[in-house]
Formats: structure tokens, sequence, C-alpha cells
């Protein structure tokens, strides 16, 4: 059978690429910093060792050119006196700081330019230099055992003065050319050698040269790159480190904060809102602290809401309570059916209760997962002012509808959401209106926005009271109105709608100046991008 994938522990990243590359998560944001600037650096570090291709290219060249010298040298020497020989050779070598052994047929040495005159060169003692060549070597060899270069075989002059003594000279002779290779001197800079036949009789040249240039070219690039290097690394990491500074505090902050908030063990951590941080983190902070703020507020209501709630059921049930407790010790028919026709009110407006609190700690998060469509208000008020004619819900009182204008009244939201608003403001407006009164319902579009205004002839609000009476379980109910009818809580959701709706809704006084009450509804029209 095929096993199924086990979720992901909690609080570990999903297997991203990181986790698929086997990268620790736990490596810190600095640390992560660091190394992606200080690999790059490396990167271009890397470069160094193709400063090989450039010593490779400068030895070629200087192979030409020994070839070159040579076989000119060699031409020129051929046909001549021994004497005249003696004197290009000396020449020759005193110009180009070159060292020329010209060997006679029976391999015996003719002639040598550094016998004939003073050396055109000298072969350096590493002994006789200071620390820093002795670390530029070390160097060199470091490079080159990593490049896996082959090992260059050590020059020195051989005890024997002939031509055996020259596998360069064999060479030449044996393929009738120019044969040129290169061995470290003592300093282990190079030592090009040549060896060419002169003429046919069997005689050869030996020309030899100490390029002590190539290899200080090739330090002094290299050195100049490692300068560069080690600038750049110096500059990145210092960068790395600001920049790891500028995003790593103020995130440890955020935590720091958030942890707190998590544990509860202080309600007034703040979370630092890094208002000069105009960037991501502190597009972040200020997120985060709103998010802190709203879910304070939320835990408040919510504290809030269950204490209310608690504060309204113990009342009805502390009636209930006495009139159970009272009906065993009660003999009289009469009292005895008061006594039960209080537990059923009781029952009853504790079932009323509860309906309304679940229906209010519901409404949020059902919205929240409801597409809205275009709804007509008008015929919404419409249909729902004909309902309630036909039930008698509206006792006495007459609804009047008036549209203004001849914009249409649609909005985007959730009908039955939007009717039950318009149920609770009506009801609202019916059980404060005298016998026999109006009840105006003014619909009309300004602004983009759908205005619904409601208006009774009642005593009106009070307006200290106009932001109170839409707090839960508050009411201001008339005197003479059933007890348990009204829960405190119709106001209160009909907010909570209109607000999950982007809209609003407020409390004011008639625009007439007549007594009574006005509840504007102000929800955004519906668009046709929408």
């Amino acid at each position: 059978m095929a096993s199924t994938p086990r979720p992901a522990a909690p609080g570990k990243p999903p297997p991203g690429l990181a986790a698929r590359l086997g990268l620790p998560w736990r490596i810190s944001l600095t640390a992560r910093i660091l190394a992606v600037n200080i690999i790059a650096l490396a990167l271009l570090a890397g470069s160094l060792f193709y400063i090989d291709s450039y010593r490779r290219e400068l030895l070629a060249e200087r192979y030409r050119l020994a070839k070159s010298e040579a076989d000119i040298t060699a031409a020129a020497l051929e046909n001549e006196t021994v004497e005249r020989q003696r004197q290009l050779i000396t020449r020759i070598g005193s110009e180009q700081d070159l060292r020329l052994r010209l060997f006679a047929p029976d391999g015996t040495l003719a002639a040598d330019s550094f016998r004939l005159a003073p050396p055109s060169y000298q072969l350096i003692d590493p002994a006789s230099e200071p620390w820093y060549q002795d670390a530029a070597r070390v160097l060199d060899r470091g490079m080159d055992f990593l490049l896996g270069a082959p090992e260059i075989p050590a020059y020195h002059d051989p005890a024997d003065a002939s031509a055996k003594a020259w596998p360069e000279i064999a060479a030449a002779l044996a393929l009738r050319q120019t044969s040129v290779s290169h061995k470290a001197a003592p300093d282990q800079t190079p030592v090009i050698i040549a060896a060419t036949p002169v003429g046919t009789t069997g005689g050869a040249l030996l020309v030899t040269r100490n390029a002590r240039d190539i290899t200080e070219n090739v330090r002094m690039a290299r050195q100049t790159l490692a300068i560069i290097v080690g600038g750049a690394l110096g500059v990145s990491i210092l960068l790395s480190l600001f920049l790891a500074r500028t995003i790593v505090e103020p995130l440890r902050k955020l935590v720091r904060a958030t942890v707190r908030v998590r544990l509860g063990r202080d309600r007034s951590v703040v979370i630092p809102r890094l208002p000069d941080r105009r960037d991501e983190i502190g597009l972040l902070a200020r997120a985060v602290s709103d998010m802190s703020g709203a879910l304070r507020q939320r835990i408040d209501a919510v504290e809030s809401f269950a204490a209310d709630v608690a504060h309204e059921l113990k009342n009805p049930l502390t009636s209930l309570r006495s009139a159970l407790e009272s009906l065993d010790r009660v003999e009289a028919p009469d009292l005895r059916r008061q006594l039960i026709g209080v537990a059923k009110d009781d029952v009853r407006r504790i079932d009323f209760l509860v309906t309304e609190i679940a229906d209010a700690s519901r409404i949020d998060a059902q919205l929240s997962r409801t597409t809205f469509e275009p709804v007509d208000m008008l015929r919404l008020v419409q249909a729902l002012v004909s309902e309630r004619g036909q039930r008698g819900v509206n006792g006495t009182c007459a609804v009047s509808i008036v549209r203004e204008g001849e914009c249409d009244l649609v909005v985007p939201g959730d009908a039955p959401r939007l009717e039950r608003v318009l149920q609770n403001l009506l009801d609202n407006a019916v059980s404060f209106s005298p016998e026999g009164s109006a009840i105006e319902v003014v619909l009309a579009r300004a602004n983009q926005r759908v205005e619904i205004a409601i208006s009774d002839h009642g005593p009106g609000i009070p307006e200290p009271s106009r932001e109170r009476i839409f707090e839960r379980f508050h009411s201001l109910r008339p005197d003479s109105e059933e007890f348990g009818k009204h829960s405190g809580l119709g106001l209160a959701i009909a907010r909570t709608i209109v607000e999950a709706h982007f809209g609003k809704l407020v409390a004011t006084d008639r625009t007439d100046g007549a007594p009574g009450a006005r509840f504007v509804l102000s929800l955004p029209g519906w668009q046709d991008d929408e």
C-alpha cells in the first residue's frame, strides 16, 4: 500500500526548497545575509586561480621569444670565426639579458657569455630576500597545489660543462630544431632554456634567461585582485551587518512584543509601530500592531459579552428559581397559576436570550464567509413592510415608503442579513411609537452610497445615549413595554451587520424638528465592475 505523507509538524515551515536542500532553518537571518554576500565574494576570489592562465600565456610568449632569439643568434653565429662568435655572444648576452653558451661539435664548451663579460643576470638566493618574498612563494606553491599544476624541476648549472649535461641540447640535435623548456630558479622564478643546432657540423647554442618579470607580473596581478577582494569583503561584511541590524533588530523587537502579547502576562504591552520605517518592515510592524490592537479589542469584547450574557441570564434564572422554589410551598390554586405563569415567562425570556446571543456570536464568522450579491434595497424594503403588515407586527402604526430621485438603490450584500437590519430598526421604531402614529422610511442615493432613513414619532434618543444604544444588552425601553420582549441585542446586531457590509448605522434627530428618533443606514452602492 502507498504510504500517506505525514503533515508538517506544528511550528515548522513547510517542506520547501530549503528543506529539500537540507538547509537548516535555525540559522539566524544575520548569518544568512553574511553567507550570501561572502559566497558571492568567494566566487569573485576564485578569479585568483584564473591568473594561472595569464602566467601560462606569458610563458608561452617567452617560449616563442626564446625560440626566435636562439634561431636568430644561431644563424648569426654560423660560418663566423671563433673571435667573431665570441663578440656576438658577448654583445647579445649583455643587451638582451641572456646567457649564451656555444658548444663545439664534440660537445665541449666553446664560448660562454658570462665568462667573456660580466653576467647579465644573477639567480637570487631566497635566504637573502625579505620575509614577504617567502610569503609570496608560499602563496605561489599553494596556488599551484590547488590548481594541480605539475612540479617544475629546479634549475642549476651542472658541474659538467659539456653539452651532455643539457638534455635540451640533445633534443635539439636529435630533432634538428630548437627545443625550449623552463625550470625553476632557487627563488622559484622561471628560467627559460632554449637550445638550437648551429650549422650542420653538430655544434649547438644554449640560451638561458631568468624571467623574473613573469613571476613579478603574476604576483602583482594576484596582489591587486586580492586587495580588491579583501576590501570588497570588508565592505560587504560591514554592509551585511548594517543590513542585518536594520532588518533583524526590529524583527526581534516585534517577536519579543508578540510573545508577551501571546503569553498575556502584560496587557499593556505595546507592539512597536516603527513610524520612522517606511519600508516593508515598517508596514509589517504597523500591521502587527493594528492586528494586536484588534485582537485585544476582540478579546475584550468577548469577555465583556460573556459578562453581559451571564448578567442577562442571571435575572430570569433567579426569577425562575424563586418561582419554582415557592411553588412547593403555595397551596392556593390562583397563586400557583401565577407562579407557573412567571416561570413560563422566564423560560421564554431565557429561550429568546439564548437565541439572540447565539445569533450575535455567529454573525461575524458567517458574514466573513458570505459572498455579496446585488441587493435592490427598494424592493427589499417594500417586501418587508408588506410582510409585516400582513402579520400585523406594526400594530396601529402606519409605515410609509418614500423614494427620493430615480437612481437605482442596489447595494452589494447578503439580502437576509440586510433584511434582519431593517427588521430590527422597524421593530425598534414600532416599540417607541405612540398608538396610530406614522413611521417613515426614506430611500435615496448620494455620493455613490445608498441611504435608508427610518424615522418615528416617539420620545427620541438623548444625544449622550446615541452611541450607547448600539452596545450589547444596552436598552432604553419604554416603561409600558412587556418585560422580556426585547433582548437588548437588536441594534448591536444591526450595526455589526452594517459594518460587515462596509456601511454605517447612526441615530440622529428627525430632520423636520418634530420629536422622535431617526436611524440612518448608509451602504456603498453597487458598481458595474463588481
